[in-house]
């Protein structure tokens, strides 16, 4: 019994640590293809003119690295691109817009672009709730409230807007 202890805890560490091999492998391989899509899109971008899908996703690129200054000028050209394509999904564009101006507390921007995104597409309910998030950072409690609220009405299972209207509401109405 005492013998078959030690390959016991062998066999439980060569398990975790092939656990971890695999979760850093498909990390690297992750990783490894994003850095291939950025550079095949900033070379291609930088010598030709692109289609919106194209600015799009290295804009994407640029806010999943956080480089949100870097991804706003990307994003305006996709806004032009897919006004001369007159691309359908430019609601998903400018609620980019919006996110890159959100992140950089550029709320007003951001309300703006959100804005937009909704005129594009009404039913837009993340661009909805991307809008009510930014109200709540300008202190415009009622109209945040009003768009979760809005946001429900098209999705009344979203959890974001559920919880953040609730979150609202307990705020507006105090206990008693």
């Amino acid at each position: 019994m005492q013998s078959l202890l030690p390959v016991f805890y062998l066999s439980i560490l060569l398990a975790l640590l092939s656990v971890a091999a695999v979760a850093i492998f498909r990390q690297i391989f992750k990783t490894r293809k994003v850095e291939n899509a950025l550079t095949r899109l900033q070379n291609k971008l930088k010598n030709e003119k692109g289609n919106a899908q194209e600015y799009y996703e290295l804009a994407s690129i640029y806010l999943d690295k956080k480089l949100y200054s870097q991804s706003i000028p990307v994003f305006q050209r996709a806004v032009k691109a897919a006004e001369e394509e007159t691309e359908e999904n430019v609601a998903l564009i400018y609620n980019g817009l919006g996110f890159a101006y959100f992140a950089q507390e550029q709320f007003d921007l951001a309300i703006r672009n959100y804005k937009e995104a909704l005129k594009r597409d009404p039913g837009y309910v993340t661009a909805m709730n991307n809008l009510g998030h930014a109200y709540e950072k300008k202190k415009l409690t009622s109209q945040a409230l009003q768009t979760y609220d809005e946001a429900l009405k098209i999705e009344p299972n979203n959890s974001i807007s559920k919880r953040r209207a609730e979150s609202l509401r307990r705020r507006l109405v105090p206990s008693s």
